[in-house]
């Protein structure tokens, strides 16, 4: 398990002060400019939200956050597709909206969150995404199903987390399979992307007083894999779930073994 202890330093608050100031103007501007762009439609609102997301992405770079991307040519734009992932903080969602522009991807995310942040929760809200209500199965379940009619209908993304939380330490949790059941049934013909995401953790570690400088994150997107109508849809998700692990653990062992210092 990966150390989650690092000293708050200067050089990491020298560089978290203007990212905050300009974190908050991004949020502040486009909040009222996904409203404006909502009055002329669904898609309007969605180029505006992934914008938003750009933008949040290249906030966290005035901290010396790099991404390091690996991503699957098989991988298209304007393709819908059902996007499974491991979570380890906020800073996932800007990740997806930026790196899977052209997907639209929308998330299962719960209710919460669409009450109190400027710019993302208006967009949790009014942006076709899944809020669910952990303590009411059969609502979180139709919102799921909802969810999964927008994708075939539009075009648009499904974005879900199995841990069904973050992992803070960059561990990966205990797959919660029945969201992502119902996405899978609700959505039989739309194919499922693995995505790989690894570091982000460590960007929230102190809720961003200050932000770490000079993390790196690491990301995945896999080559999507296609459905057929006889899917095992528990097997489906467990060749997901292993992917993922899969990937983590060679990433760590390639960590480690780029650290070992030759005799």
């Amino acid at each position: 398990m990966e150390s989650e202890s690092h000293p708050r330093s200067a050089v990491d608050w020298l560089f978290t002060v203007p990212f905050l100031i300009v974190f908050g103007l991004t949020l502040g501007i486009f909040d009222p400019l996904q409203r404006i762009a909502r009055l002329f439609g669904p898609r309007p609102h969605e180029i505006v939200t992934g914008l938003l997301q750009k933008s949040l992405i290249a906030a966290f770079l005035l901290c010396g956050t790099r991404l390091r991307v690996e991503r699957s040519p098989e991988v298209r734009p304007w393709t819908p597709y059902l996007v499974i992932s491991n979570h380890q903080s906020m800073f996932d969602v800007p990740i997806f909206g930026a790196l899977l522009f052209t997907n639209f991807p929308k998330y299962v995310a719960k209710r919460s969150l669409a009450r109190w942040i400027p710019s993302i929760s208006y967009n949790l809200r009014r942006g076709g995404n899944a809020l669910i209500d952990r303590g009411d199965t059969e609502q979180a379940l139709g919102a799921i199903r909802q969810l999964a009619a927008e994708v075939e209908s539009r075009g648009v993304s499904a974005v879900i987390f199995p841990e069904g939380t973050r992992a803070r330490r960059g561990e990966l949790g205990v797959f919660r399979p029945r969201g992502s059941l119902e996405l899978l049934h609700s959505a039989p013909k739309i194919a499922v992307l693995p995505v790989v995401i690894d570091g982000s953790w460590r960007l929230l570690r102190h809720n961003m007083f200050p932000v770490p400088f000079g993390i790196r994150v690491r990301v995945s997107i896999g080559a999507p894999i296609p459905r057929r109508p006889d899917d095992d849809e528990e097997e489906l998700l467990r060749v997901v779930e292993e992917r993922i692990r899969g990937t983590l653990e060679r990433w760590r062992e390639e960590r480690e073994a780029s650290t070992i210092v030759p005799n």
